[in-house]
């Protein structure tokens, strides 16, 4: 069985000693680094891309996993990144699937499922568990039913409303009554489930609506 090399990259020195330790109980595991962040990894790789998979961290210093995903596409394609994080919203997991993902693990999964998501990804397998993938889909749908229920007005008050403007400002803005701005408004809290702008702004962002 061909050994599985492995850099990790997560700013959390504990959890990466101890991830790098649970892994020398398997024989077709090696893990040959880790580093603290996105941009020592990507430095590091430079001059050795002889590394199968990485297991990725997203919130990291100097360089997150979503930019080290997209980077290392060009910079070395042979690498298969696995997530491995304490984020389990939908929108992450989604992100980091269409940027090129082979996984996505959280940080409390249990050591079988792990080895067994590395030795998938190693045949050139994507595994996401039936739990991601839920949460990724359920993320997706929501995003999905949400961009068709806006209309096309809707959508352009809403992306006013996240600049900060007023509803007199955009009255003016789009020549019509503040009356009009406001029934926008009520109907597109309503349309998203909220209660009011913090909460609309919020969840217009997470549904990639602005």
């Amino acid at each position: 069985m061909k050994t599985i090399r492995i850099i990790i990259a997560d700013d959390h020195e504990l959890f990466s000693n101890g991830l790098r330790e649970l892994l020398k109980n398997y024989e077709d595991v090696e893990v040959v680094a880790t580093v603290s962040d996105g941009k020592e990894f990507m430095d590091y790789i430079k001059s050795n891309k002889n590394i199968d998979v990485v297991l990725l961290d997203i919130t990291m210093p100097n360089m997150d996993g979503f930019e080290v995903l997209k980077r290392i596409k060009d910079t070395a394609p042979l690498i298969k990144p696995v997530i491995i994080s304490m984020h389990d919203e939908g929108n992450y997991i989604a992100k980091c699937a269409k940027n090129g993902a082979y996984g996505y693990l959280l940080k409390n999964t249990d050591q079988e499922e792990l080895i067994k998501v590395l030795r998938i990804v190693m045949q050139g397998k994507k595994y996401f568990s039936p739990t991601i993938s839920e949460k990724m889909i359920d993320y997706m749908s929501e995003s999905t039913t949400s961009e068709a229920i806006l209309s096309s007005k809707e959508s352009e008050v809403l992306e006013l409303i996240s600049k900060g403007y007023t509803t007199k400002k955009i009255a003016q803005m789009l020549f019509v009554s503040t009356r009009t701005i406001e029934t926008h408004r009520s109907n597109i809290i309503k349309k998203l489930k909220v209660k009011n702008t913090a909460e609309l702004i919020k969840k217009a962002v997470k549904l990639k609506l602005i």
